[in-house]
């Protein structure tokens, strides 16, 4: 084989996507996402009943940047976190203004309307949401997020999470209209933890399926 094949077929092999598993994706990219997506909302609650809302802001936000900073620390792509810790930023600023635990919880209620709306937009220009945050759990060459199978995959997957935000955030944001915080927070962790985990594990395993036979172009 002369030294030019050599070298393309290396570095075809080189780009080609390993075998991932299932528990190996899975098990990589759930304790970030619970961390997340949850230790900001705990520490608000707690800082809430204990010294009120402007500790129950100040225990959120100092949350997220130890999350951010841990995620970036592991080495971590971490855009979700580096998404959500502007996203506390604004959301703590308006809190403290509006002096308010029912303003300050509203907000990522209207900003996960937001996501849904997004990755449901997505899907119709071509580039699924849903595969851009995949590629903090799993490290995807180049052509396979080109690849018509990429974009089908995660566009099935961008329409389920897309309509999960949605309802979600018209739970959450009932809950919190008619019932408070106590509710609020009863409807986030009812509707968080076990459905997302169960939305992660069907999605880490639909796109194993789906791409597992995707080869790379010549």
């Amino acid at each position: 084989m002369v030294p030019g094949a050599a070298g393309a077929l290396a570095a075809r092999e080189d780009d080609r996507l390993t075998a991932p598993t299932f528990r190996g994706v899975f098990l990589t990219g759930l304790p970030g996402f619970l961390r997340e997506g949850f230790l900001p909302l705990g520490a608000f609650y707690a800082g809430l009943k204990l010294e009120g809302l402007v500790a129950g802001i100040t225990a959120a936000a100092v949350a997220s940047v130890l999350v951010y900073l841990y995620e970036r620390r592991a080495g971590r792509d971490a855009l979700v976190v580096r998404i959500s810790l502007g996203i506390v930023v604004v959301q703590s600023i308006v809190g403290l203004a509006a002096n308010s635990a029912t303003v300050y919880l509203a907000q990522p209620v209207l900003i996960a309307v937001a996501w849904g709306l997004a990755f449901l937009i997505s899907i119709p220009l071509g580039r699924p949401l849903a595969g851009a945050l995949a590629g903090a759990w799993y490290p995807f060459p180049p052509w396979l997020k080109e690849s018509a199978a990429f974009k089908r995959v995660y566009g099935i997957e961008s329409a389920v999470w897309g309509a999960y935000f949605l309802g979600r955030s018209a739970a959450r944001l009932v809950a919190l209209v008619h019932g408070g915080v106590e509710s609020f927070l009863l409807v986030t962790i009812l509707t968080g933890a076990p459905a997302m985990i169960l939305l992660l594990a069907w999605s880490v395993r639909y796109s194993l399926r789906g791409l597992a036979d995707v080869e790379p172009p010549a």
